[in-house]
């Protein structure tokens, strides 16, 4: 049946992830959509749905984002270490330029509704270029291999198990919306989450565009 997904089960995105707890803060480098109302317009063409999904949490707006590559716990990420790997990235994008994408619109994932975003190589390729830089601080041993970038923006985060079909259902009769934006700069956040929600303060911005 159109729009069904190749999964049957929804999972617990907010499930305790190993090192995660309350009030943790992780350093990681994202995209962010502050400066993108096109983003905030296309989470809107979707808020009616989303806030009637049961078992979904919707993110707001503010906290919209595109996950690149980890750096690892404040707690076990020594601050000189952090200025060297933002040092050493700094230098390998700084000429990297603007990525034109197009995200959406919106499809089920085992723990998300998501907007994929279709800049597939070039995204993958930043983030080989943030793993580099870290590589150049602290080795290769200390960079552990992780699956290929799948560049998503998250609308909404599943919190419970439940059956797929009918949120696929449901997802495939609205109307599909999608947005064109040119990324232009990469960040380093201090992320936490908490009380099923993803927020983080920014500590680093680069341009990717010179």
């Amino acid at each position: 049946m159109k729009g069904q997904p190749r999964f049957h089960e929804l999972r617990d995105h907010w499930s305790w992830r190993p090192g995660w707890r309350p009030g943790r803060i992780f350093y990681t480098w994202h995209v962010t959509f502050e400066d993108h109302p096109e983003i905030a317009g296309l989470r809107a063409a979707y808020a009616g749905l989303l806030d009637e999904l049961p078992g979904f949490t919707p993110v707001p707006a503010q906290w919209l984002h595109l996950a690149v590559q980890g750096v690892g716990f404040a707690d076990r990420v020594p601050k000189a270490d952090l200025l060297d790997i933002v040092d050493a990235t700094r230098l390998r994008v700084s000429d990297f330029g603007a990525v034109p994408v197009t995200a959406g619109p919106a499809v089920l994932d085992p723990e998300s509704i998501r907007l994929p975003v279709d800049a597939i190589e070039p995204l993958r390729h930043l983030r080989d270029l943030t793993r580099a830089a870290m590589v150049d601080i602290w080795g290769d041993d200390a960079v552990p291999e992780l699956p290929e970038l799948d560049p998503h923006i998250t609308l909404a985060y599943s919190n419970s198990q439940s059956a797929a079909a009918p949120i696929a259902t449901r997802l495939a009769a609205h109307p599909a919306h999608s947005a064109k934006v040119s990324i232009t700069a990469l960040r380093l956040l201090a992320l936490t989450r908490s009380d099923q929600l993803y927020s983080w303060t920014t500590s680093r911005t680069l341009p990717l565009d010179g």
